[in-house]
């Protein structure tokens, strides 16, 4: 590894490092992403290949897969998103808490795939905001792995504190 990736161009000191908030925040995120999979089809298998010991998903910290929306920051769309099941899809990822992401696994749901209907919503982008995508039919555990080192790129790319809004300070009340 290079040296400027591995401190974010921090100074260590004895026992201590000194870094930017930013990139401590940035790198937290990065490394703990919680996923939420919506297995909706063949893509599902995959995913959970991914989670199995010859893939390894545990290494960017994203082994515990949450069934829970509320404790979840990373949504695996893996599969066929039908009409009837978008209502859902969009549900569940309103109650993810921020700052949350989205991997749009397979050509079915990044473009519908195959199935040009009126039944099947040609591409998860139309309901949810898509982060990264992740092409194929169904797609290989290693093209999730290399969609998961994308959106790490990318997220440690994002300002986090920067554009955080300052507390506002208490007013005092004087009498």
């Amino acid at each position: 590894m290079r040296g400027t990736e591995i401190g974010y161009n921090s100074k260590v000191e004895g026992d201590v490092v000194h870094t930017r908030l930013d990139a401590a925040v940035s790198w937290f995120r990065k490394n703990s992403l919680w996923p939420m999979p919506m297995g909706l089809a063949c893509c599902a298998i995959e995913l959970m290949a991914a989670g199995a010991s010859r893939f390894d998903i545990s290494r960017f910290g994203a082994e515990v897969m949450r069934f829970s929306p509320r404790q979840s920051d990373l949504m695996i769309v893996a599969g066929t998103v039908t009409y009837k099941m978008a209502l859902a899809v969009k549900r569940i990822y309103d109650q993810m808490p921020e700052p949350k992401w989205v991997i749009a696994m397979g050509a079915c749901a990044s473009t519908g795939g195959m199935y040009r209907s009126y039944a099947v919503l040609q591409g998860v982008d139309r309901i949810l905001p898509v982060d990264v995508y992740i092409s194929g039919c169904p797609p290989r555990p290693e093209a999730l792995l290399e969609g998961f080192m994308r959106l790490q790129s990318k997220i440690s790319n994002e300002p986090h504190i920067k554009d955080a809004k300052p507390a506002r300070a208490r007013e005092a009340v004087v009498t």
